[in-house]
C-alpha cells in the first residue's frame, strides 16, 4: 500500500532522482551516509529488486500485482532504473523500476527495501509516475522533513506532445522542378487505421496519374507521368486528419517474418548481434520487452542528433558508426539491432504537426517505429526521447495526438517501379527526370480545428 507518512530529508532525495538531476541526488547521500558503513552494492540491489518482482510474478500467473485506492494494476517489468539504485545505509535501499500494465501503460515505481543482499524485503512501494507523468511531487515542511504532495494538472502539453485526440488538416505541397523530358513521381498517399482517421479534401494533379497499391505493407502511392509543360507547375494534396494518441495495441498473429528479415540499409546480424547481445548481456533470459528497453535506452544513450554527414537515408550501418543522424537513422539502428536478437520491430514515416501554435509550417518529415513484444506492437520515438529526456518514458510505448502516418515500411515495391530500384522509404515525392534523380521542394503545413 502506499504510505503517506513523512519521509526523512534522505528519502525525498532518492525519489526525486527519477526526476532530478543524479549528481544533486549523489550529494545528499553523500551527507546522509557520513558514517562509515558496509554498503550494498548497486549490483545487489538491482538483484534484490528484480528477484522480489520475479518472486512475486512467478505467484500471480506471470504479473506482479499493485492495488491502491484508485487502481488495481496487473503488471510486467520492463526495466530496472540502474541509474537511480541507491543504497540509503545500513540495509536499507532505494529501487526505482518501469513495469507496464495490460494495456502498455508504464508506471515507475518506488520501492524500498530493507535486508542483506540475498534476503531483502520490500517494506514500502509507490506509484510514481504513469507514461513519464508524475502523480507526485515533494514539499518541504517546517520540521524540514519532506511531504508527498500530490500533482493536481500535470501539463498534458510535454515537449511537442498532444495527449488524447488531435484534429487538424494537413497540406501537402511540391513543385515541379524545370524538366526538359519525361519524369515519373512517386507520393505517398496517407490512409485511415485504428489510430488515425483520413479524409482527402483536394488534390490538385499535374500530368498523368493513377494509384498504385503496395502490396507488402498496404501503402497507397500516387503515380503521376509528367512531361516539360509541367515545368514548375504545383502539386498539392490536403487532408482532414482526426489522430488518437497511439499506445501498445493488440498485434494480429501470426507476425509477418518480414519483420525480423534485412532491408538494404538496415541489415541484421555481424556487428549488430555483437552489439545487440552486449546491451542485454544479463538480460538473455528477460522479455523480450526488457530487451527492447534496452536497446531503446543504448540508441538514447549513445546516438547524437545531428544532420550532419550522410544523414537522412536511414542507414543503420551509418547511425552505428557515426553514432549520428536524425529520425531515420535512430529509428532503423534500432530495427536492426532488434531483429538481429529476434525482437520483430517495423518502421513508419509521416509527419508530427506543432503542439505550441495552430496553424504554419512544419519542418519537414518525421519517423518512427514500432517493436513487438507480449502479444502488443509498442510504438516508440528515440529520437524525441533523445532530444528531450523527460520524455524518454513516454516515447517508450507512446506516439502524441498530432502526427500524421503517410506510410509504412522500406524497400517498398510497386508497378511501375523507379529505375532506381525499391523505394526506400516514402514521404517526401520520389522523382525521376529519365533515370536521374531529381527533388521538388516540397512543404508541409496544417491548420489545427479547435
Amino acid at each position: 500500500m502506499i504510505s503517506s507518512r513523512l519521509l526523512i530529508i534522505i528519502l525525498f532525495a532518492v525519489l526525486t532522482s527519477c526526476s532530478s538531476n543524479s549528481k544533486e541526488k549523489q550529494e545528499k547521500l553523500n551527507a546522509y551516509n557520513e558514517k562509515p558503513v558496509k554498503k550494498v552494492s548497486i549490483k545487489e540491489i538491482e538483484e534484490g529488486i528484480k528477484a522480489f518482482i520475479d518472486k512475486e510474478t512467478t505467484q500471480h500467473d506471470g504479473y506482479f500485482l499493485i492495488n491502491d485506492t484508485d487502481r488495481d494494476l496487473k503488471l510486467k517489468l520492463v526495466r530496472v532504473h540502474t541509474e537511480y539504485l541507491s543504497n540509503l545505509g545500513p540495509n536499507r535501499h532505494f529501487a526505482c523500476v518501469d513495469l507496464a500494465d495490460e494495456k502498455g501503460d508504464v508506471y515507475d515505481v518506488d520501492f524500498f527495501l530493507e535486508g542483506e543482499p540475498g534476503n531483502m524485503v520490500v517494506t514500502e512501494t509507490s506509484l510514481h509516475k504513469l507514461n513519464g507523468k508524475p502523480f507526485y511531487t515533494w514539499k518541504q515542511v517546517v520540521d524540514k522533513t519532506w511531504r508527498r504532495v500530490p500533482v493536481e494538472t500535470a501539463s498534458s502539453d510535454l515537449l511537442g506532445v498532444v495527449e488524447g485526440k488531435d484534429e487538424f488538416e494537413f497540406l501537402y505541397q511540391a513543385k515541379i522542378p524545370l524538366i526538359k523530358e519525361s519524369a515519373k513521381i512517386w507520393i505517398p498517399i496517407a490512409q485511415s487505421d485504428d489510430f488515425q482517421d483520413i479524409e482527402v479534401i483536394s488534390m490538385q494533379i499535374p500530368g498523368n496519374h493513377r494509384m498504385l497499391e503496395e502490396k507488402v505493407f498496404n501503402n497507397k502511392i500516387l503515380y503521376i507521368e509528367l512531361g516539360p509543360e509541367q515545368s514548375n507547375e504545383r502539386l498539392e494534396i490536403k487532408y482532414k486528419v482526426q489522430r488518437k494518441e497511439k499506445g501498445p495495441y493488440d498485434a494480429v498473429q501470426p507476425i509477418a517474418q518480414i519483420y525480423l528479415e534485412p532491408n538494404i540499409l538496415m541489415p541484421i546480424g555481424g556487428q549488430f548481434s555483437e552489439i545487440a547481445n552486449e546491451v542485454i548481456k544479463g538480460k538473455e533470459n528477460d522479455s523480450k520487452l526488457i530487451q527492447a528497453r534496452a536497446l531503446y535506452d543504448y540508441i538514447i544513450d549513445n546516438m547524437r542528433y545531428m544532420k550532419f554527414g550522410d544523414y537522412g537515408r536511414g542507414d543503420a550501418v551509418y547511425a552505428c558508426d557515426s553514432k549520428t543522424g536524425n529520425c531515420t537513422e535512430f529509428h532503423s539502428f534500432f530495427i536492426s539491432l532488434a531483429r538481429s536478437i529476434d525482437i520483430p520491430a517495423r518502421f513508419s514515416i509521416g509527419a508530427s504537426i506543432p503542439s505550441d501554435r495552430d496553424e504554419g509550417g512544419i519542418d519537414g518529415y518525421h519517423c518512427w517505429a514500432e517493436f513487438y513484444a507480449e502479444g502488443k506492437w509498442w510504438p516508440i520515438d528515440i529520437s524525441e526521447g533523445n532530444k528531450y529526456t523527460a520524455l524518454a518514458t513516454y516515447y517508450f510505448g507512446r506516439h502524441p495526438a498530432n502526427r500524421i502516418e503517410l506510410s509504412q515500411g522500406r524497400d517498398l515495391k510497386v508497378s511501375p517501379s523507379p529505375a532506381s530500384g525499391p523505394i526506400n522509404f516514402l514521404a517526401y515525392p520520389l522523382m525521376e527526370v529519365g533515370d536521374e534523380i531529381a527533388y521538388p521542394l516540397t512543404t508541409f503545413s496544417f491548420l489545427r480545428k479547435n
